[in-house]
């Protein structure tokens, strides 16, 4: 800890993604960003926003004296910082995914074995949204009954902007998958959340449209261990950017339309409740709440300092959590035969 007793953060990789994480840990009491590392700084530079810089990831673990260690970094070497870090006796906070495949979770799980007093947690912002809480609140209070099936489609207009056409999401030897692997993976961890583990999958994925070498578009069919029955679609070809999660209940629906990002373009956070009545007419009475602020990146940080300062558990993002994901997303890859032979996938990964 720094003379002020706040614990010392080293943040790896810092784009767009590491400079927002470095906004909300600085805003935390018990934690100060004190260095960070990003291939992208200059040879010889060493303050970036005030921070001693490195350009790589061995160079800052070895020289600062940190406590926790935050992975930004691209998915083929998000894995490896991750356990360099666990190595070293520090918690660490890994964006999603974490990593390529399946065997990258894995091999960071048998590390964090070895070291039980560290903290290590994954970066699934989107159970952090209010319109998600509400909405896990209300399907656990049980005022609608049980969950019957589930309908989403997470989109965009293309994997990457066309200003970077050799942007590394659209590689696979980087990226290890495409927009199910990039976005998608957000709404199969709430899928996951909402209707249990997925036992059964069936899935078209395909890369027609952009041709890159990792998917543009995975359509999905799914039914859980508790009997519930999933459609998703997560595609880079929706044009205009949507999140749409529909759950009909026994006795109602849940719908959360919109999500709140830096970009906005997502359109307004919302969820609809409806209450079935025998006399409705196929028209129940519903009711639709609006979030407009966006507090989830300051909650996620908040409750992964907690689990370092306090010892308190990670409920959401844990290696458990992403390993399960994974290991859905694999699944699907898999569940199309000629996706799964084309790449020579397994869901071992």
């Amino acid at each position: 800890m720094t003379t002020s007793g706040k614990l010392r953060v080293g943040i790896a990789g810092y784009g767009v993604v590491g400079r927002r994480r470095r906004a909300v840990i600085d805003s935390h009491p018990g934690l100060i960003t004190v260095a960070a590392c990003d291939r992208n700084f200059a040879d010889g530079d060493t303050r970036v926003d005030g921070l001693t810089a490195y350009t790589e990831v061995e160079s800052m673990l070895a020289s600062e004296t940190l406590d926790v260690l935050f992975v930004c970094l691209t998915n083929d070497v998000a894995a490896a910082a991750t356990i360099a870090g666990l190595q070293r006796g520090l918690h660490v906070f890994c964006e999603k995914p974490p990593g390529r495949d399946v065997a990258d979770i894995r091999r960071v799980i048998e590390v964090e074995k070895a070291h039980p007093q560290l903290k290590l947690k994954y970066g699934f912002n989107h159970r952090y949204h209010e319109s998600i809480r509400d909405a896990l609140a209300l399907l656990r209070s049980n005022e609608l009954g049980r969950l019957i099936n589930m309908r989403a489609v997470y989109g965009k207009s293309k994997i990457i902007d066309f200003r970077s056409p050799s942007h590394w999401r659209t590689k696979r030897a980087v990226a290890g998958g495409g927009i199910l692997l990039d976005q998608g993976i957000h709404m199969l961890d709430l899928m996951r959340l909402f209707g249990g583990e997925f036992t059964q999958v069936q899935a078209i994925v395909s890369n027609d449209h952009w041709h890159h070498d990792v998917e543009d578009n995975a359509y999905v069919l799914m039914r859980s261990d508790q009997g519930v029955v999933a459609l998703m679609h997560s595609t880079a070809t929706e044009w205009r950017h949507r999140f749409r999660l529909e759950m009909s209940l026994e006795r109602g629906s849940i719908v959360l339309g919109g999500i709140l990002t830096s970009s906005k373009s997502y359109g307004a956070e919302t969820i609809t409740v409806s209450w079935k009545t025998e006399d409705d007419a196929g028209d129940p009475m519903e009711r639709v709440t609006r979030y407009n602020l966006d507090s989830s990146w300051k909650e996620e940080v908040g409750e992964f300092a907690e689990a370092v300062l306090n010892g308190a558990p990670i409920f959401n993002g844990s290696s458990d959590d992403a390993l399960k994901t994974m290991e859905l997303v694999y699944r699907i890859y898999c569940a199309d035969p000629q996706w799964k032979e084309r790449w020579g996938l397994s869901e071992n990964g």
